[in-house]
This record gives structure tokens, C-alpha cells and sequence, in this order.
């Protein structure tokens, strides 16, 4: 397959342009924003799998707007997370911002909204990367895939929608007042992300031709997927295991998914947010809006190598000074991972960490959880610098005081796949 093949276009896409955005006194707004599915006027919004989630079972909760099943009647978390370890599970992320940047201009441009070295990526390549803001924080984090040399494909997170898309239009707009070429389309297609072992034997009879023994970690194809013209298919996830993550056509996404567990004989099972939580604690990955924030730069949040060689010698995407500063000159802490030496409750978002021997506090805990793969308790939190690996520290949960060791994440190990 033409390893520069781009997607055809795409039904019920909103494309954005200088049109769609106004100043006013205080701030550049974004017009006609409920015409685009993620910011309609219902609140808490759904996906295009909401019923079908109901159908089978599914608990729903509310997440980031969004109505998601958080597990399913016949797993719980727990079981849901281990079938993903032994197996493979299928997952509804479509609440996730999937937008294409177009362009001669578009690498060029996004290399200034984030860290990653996008210029060096190969074609129909990817890697995660961070939208950064002028005080060196972090605006989010993001997979951008480069499709062809004026093609980006951008996965970003569901709760940052309206900060993402504004915080993209306004940077672009005023990159095309300079005679730049670039634009921003916001794809309206579902998103699955089948994770686990058998991932790529379940799914490989349902791609027709195409050998996904060729399709290494972080890279993406253009194929049919269950006789479905015009689907990416990305070869990562956000569970430490070997996957995929697979844009398809909204009005598909029921066929897509109900194809796959039959086809299965049962080795993919549905799992919801809970299990998914607690795999990319396991995988020591980040949960924006706890792990990291705007205030939180990539030194801090243990996101460094995030920040490609080039661009630590470009230094022209946003925050730049501040960000490479920080690499020398460290900030006051860091994210670590925290491993349970003792039975009791976890030490969940905002506990207080505290050194084992003054007892006085240290820092705070971002995420955590009961590991249902090492059957330990696990978390990370932001703690000093000076607290290294193998350190002890005691978490203050209801009061009483748990001890937990630092840790090197992530704490299970992770399986990605890697051509030999």
C-alpha cells in the first residue's frame, strides 16, 4: 500500500478557518462551535456508540461531557483489566478531538504548538507530543501522526475540546496573516481502540490485505476494516499493551464493533473507563487534568523526552525559554510512581505524600488505584527532587499513614510492538 495514501473526505466534517473566528474585547472566540458534534448543545454529549453502549450493558457516567460506560454488567473493572492483559478489549474513545492538518505549512506550524520533532517522523508515523503554553505548562497531551509531508492526523483529549481547538485557532490565524498554508479540519469519526495480546490476531483476517506484522508501534495504514473503506488504523493505545486505535466512519462504528466481537469467539470482550484508568496507571501514562495540567511543565510531569533533540536546539515552540531552562535548572519537583509496602486503602488523587522521617508534608498524590496486575497498591504523585528511587515516603490516607516506596514507572511492564 502507497505509504503516502491520504484519507478521502470525510462526511459531516466541520472545517475551521479564519471565518469561523471574530475578535471581540477580551478574547478570540470561535464561531459556530455547536455545529461541531463534541461542543453540541446537549450536556453531557455522546457519542455516535451511546446506545449501543446501553445495549450491551454498559454502566454509564459522565467524563469530560461525555455520556461513557464506565464498565460493563458481566465484568467488573478488576475483570475487565485482566482480560485486557491476557486478551484483548475494545474501548469507545470517539469523545477524543481527532482533527487533520493540512498544508505545505502544517508540519511547520504544529512543530510551534508542540515539542515533537514532526519534520523527522516518516510518513505515516507518530509520536506523543504536548501542546505547550508561554508560562511552560503543559495545554495538553496528544498523538500527532504525519500522513503524507502536508498531512498531520491529531488525537487529543476529550476534556481539553474547547481549550485545544481555541488555543489551535487562534495560533492559527494569526500563522496564516503571515502567508502561511495551513488547515484545520475537525473530523467527525468514531474512534475504537482494541487493546491487548490478541489485539492484532483478531483483528488481522478483518483488514483484507494488509499484514499488520508490518505495522510497528506508533505507525498507521489506511485500510478496510471489516469491509470499511477509509479507516486508520494506529498501532498504539494508552494501555501499555499492543494495540490499535481505529478511526472508522460514525455511521459504522456499531457494524465496526459488533464485527469484532463476533469475529472474536469471544477473545475481545467491551470494557469502559474504569478498566481503562487503571491500565494507563499501570503503564505509568498520564491523565490530563490530574497528572498534568497548564501549570505543570514537561520537566516536572517526567515528560522530557518528550522534547526532541532539534527542537531543544530550535527552541521555537511556545514556552521554549522556560521549558529548556528547566532542563537545567530543575523545578522544585517531579511526578514519580508510588509502589504500596503495606495492605490497605490506595492513596487516591490529592492525598498528602509525606517524608518518612520529619512525617511533615512532601507533596501530593495526582492518581491512584489497587493494581489488579501486581495486586499492590500504586500511584503517582509530585514529590521533590531530592526524594530519589528507593526512597520511602508514607501517604495520609483518612489519617492514618500508609508506607509506599518511589518507584521507576511504569509498573507493569509495557508491550508494545516493535518489528524484530
Amino acid at each position: 500500500m502507497n505509504s503516502t495514501i491520504k484519507l478521502k473526505p470525510f462526511v459531516n466534517c466541520f472545517k475551521l478557518n479564519n471565518n469561523n473566528i471574530i475578535n471581540n474585547n477580551k478574547t478570540k472566540q470561535l464561531l459556530s462551535l455547536q455545529s461541531i458534534r463534541y461542543l453540541s448543545g446537549s450536556s453531557p454529549k455522546k457519542t455516535c456508540l451511546y446506545d449501543f453502549h446501553v445495549e450491551n450493558g454498559g454502566k454509564i457516567v459522565n467524563f469530560a461531557g461525555f455520556q461513557m460506560p464506565v464498565l460493563y454488567n458481566n465484568l467488573s473493572i478488576n475483570d475487565s483489566h485482566l482480560h485486557t492483559r491476557q486478551s484483548s478489549s475494545l474501548f469507545d474513545v470517539s469523545h477524543m478531538l481527532q482533527m487533520q492538518f493540512t498544508g505545505k505549512d502544517c508540519i511547520d506550524f504544529m512543530e510551534r504548538l508542540t515539542v515533537a520533532d514532526i519534520d523527522g517522523l516518516q510518513v505515516n508515523t507518530g509520536t506523543l507530543t504536548l501542546y505547550t503554553n508561554d508560562k511552560g505548562g503543559i495545554n495538553d497531551d496528544l498523538i500527532v501522526s504525519k500522513t503524507a509531508n502536508d498531512s498531520l492526523y491529531i488525537v487529543s483529549n476529550a476534556g481539553r475540546i474547547e481549550q485545544d481547538l481555541k488555543h489551535v485557532m487562534e495560533n492559527c490565524q494569526l500563522y496564516k496573516s503571515n502567508n502561511k498554508d495551513v488547515d484545520v479540519q475537525v473530523l467527525n469519526r468514531a474512534l475504537l481502540a482494541l487493546q491487548g495480546p490478541q489485539s492484532a490476531t483478531c483483528l488481522q483476517p478483518l483488514v483484507g490485505d494488509y499484514d499488520l506484522a508490518k505495522l510497528n508501534f506508533m505507525t498507521s495504514v489506511v485500510t478496510s476494516v471489516c469491509g470499511i473503506e477509509d479507516c486508520r488504523i494506529t498501532r498504539c493505545g494508552y494501555t501499555g499493551e499492543d494495540g490499535f486505535e481505529i478511526s472508522v466512519p460514525t455511521e459504522k462504528a456499531v457494524y465496526v464493533c459488533k464485527t469484532l466481537l463476533s469475529a472474536s469467539k469471544g477473545a475481545i470482550k467491551l470494557a469502559g473507563l474504569g478498566a481503562r484508568d487503571t491500565l494507563r496507571l499501570e503503564a505509568g501514562l498520564c491523565l490530563y487534568g490530574n497528572d498534568i495540567n497548564e501549570t505543570t511543565g514537561p520537566v516536572e510531569g517526567s515528560l522530557t523526552w518528550t522534547i526532541a533533540k532539534r527542537r531543544r536546539n530550535d527552541a521555537n515552540f511556545i514556552g521554549a525559554d522556560i521549558i529548556l531552562k528547566q532542563l537545567k535548572v530543575k523545578p522544585k519537583s517531579r511526578r514519580v510512581g508510588l509502589m504500596g509496602l503495606t495492605s490497605g486503602p490506595p492513596a487516591r488523587s490529592h492525598v498528602q505524600v509525606l517524608d518518612v522521617t520529619s512525617k511533615q508534608p512532601i507533596g501530593e498524590v495526582t492518581s491512584g488505584c489497587p493494581s489488579p496486575s501486581l495486586k499492590k497498591n500504586i500511584a503517582m504523585a509530585y514529590l521533590p527532587f531530592s526524594h530519589k528511587l528507593g526512597t520511602n515516603v508514607l501517604c495520609d490516607i483518612r489519617g492514618k499513614q500508609f508506607e509506599y516506596e518511589i518507584v521507576k514507572m511504569p509498573f507493569v511492564a509495557t508491550k508494545y510492538y516493535f518489528i524484530k
